[in-house]
């Protein structure tokens, strides 16, 4: 019968957008430069708009929304306002909320009230909360109805991934990022076998090679055994979206975003 997930656009797939997709500074530089193209509220809406305008055009109706789009260090009200008003109108879903959730409680409230007006159920990204001030962080969870799925980057194995929840917590889980086991030098299929019982939420990515530095690509032409995965996801009875996840620094990803959301509804359909 194949596998019926979502199937969701990562809005990081377009960090480089606001520096012309030349981004010799790294994430930082188009995470910063994306944060200051939408943070004024004058042209919020607009700019807001021409991003969902593009995912809707490209055939998906679900989307991660990023951090560097509408940020927990200055989102208001009215942001809140006019980003919903654009995801009404376009019918764009949105599973997970991705990025960096902020170091103090404010940031980490400020996200949670993101996700809540949004109707993301999961946080797909991580917060120094984790370690500091866990209580705040599960009270906030719980009172939202929220789960935070830790997202995987320095961590080389499922373990350490794991170890990096600290107490379980029934709203504390994993989302696995397929491509940085890639780069790690993990099997990711592995890797979701043994996170199952604390799988939130899984970003789909593929890497051209194992170690740094971590280069995304299309599906299929990377190292990771994004279809091996998809057939383990089938096999756990993974019910949640599929986020693809592809954020080149020096072109536009959308060609091979398009090819790799073909790809993975045949591994889909095959599983």
């Amino acid at each position: 019968m194949g596998l019926k997930n979502t199937v969701s656009f990562m809005g990081a797939n377009y960090v480089a957008r606001q520096v012309g997709y030349r981004m010799t500074g790294g994430w930082g530089q188009g995470d910063r430069a994306a944060s200051e193209h939408f943070r004024p509220l004058e042209t919020f809406r607009e700019r807001f708009k021409e991003i969902v305008s593009d995912v809707s055009a490209l055939g998906f109706s679900a989307m991660d929304v990023w951090t560097g789009h509408i940020s927990p260090q200055w989102v208001t009200t009215g942001h809140l306002e006019a980003a919903k008003e654009v995801l009404d109108e376009y019918g764009m879903v949105v599973p997970s909320l991705a990025g960096w959730f902020g170091s103090t409680r404010e940031e980490f409230d400020a996200t949670c009230r993101i996700a809540e007006v949004f109707g993301g159920p999961v946080l797909g990204g991580s917060t120094s909360l984790l370690d500091k001030d866990r209580g705040h962080l599960v009270e906030v969870l719980g009172a939202t109805g929220l789960r935070l799925g830790v997202e995987n980057h320095p961590e080389r194995t499922a373990a350490e991934l794991r170890a990096r929840l600290g107490e379980p917590h029934e709203l504390i889980g994993v989302t696995v990022d397929t491509g940085w086991f890639g780069t790690q030098g993990y099997d990711a299929a592995v890797a979701l076998a043994e996170l199952a019982d604390v799988l939130f939420y899984v970003h789909l990515k593929d890497v051209l090679a194992e170690g740094m530095p971590h280069v995304t690509c299309r599906f299929g032409a990377g190292v990771v055994p994004l279809e091996r995965s998809v057939q383990t996801l089938r096999t756990l009875g993974y019910s949640g979206a599929l986020s693809i996840e592809h954020e080149p620094e020096t072109f536009d990803p959308t060609e091979d975003v398009t090819a790799s959301r073909a790809i993975l509804a045949a591994w889909m359909e095959a599983a």
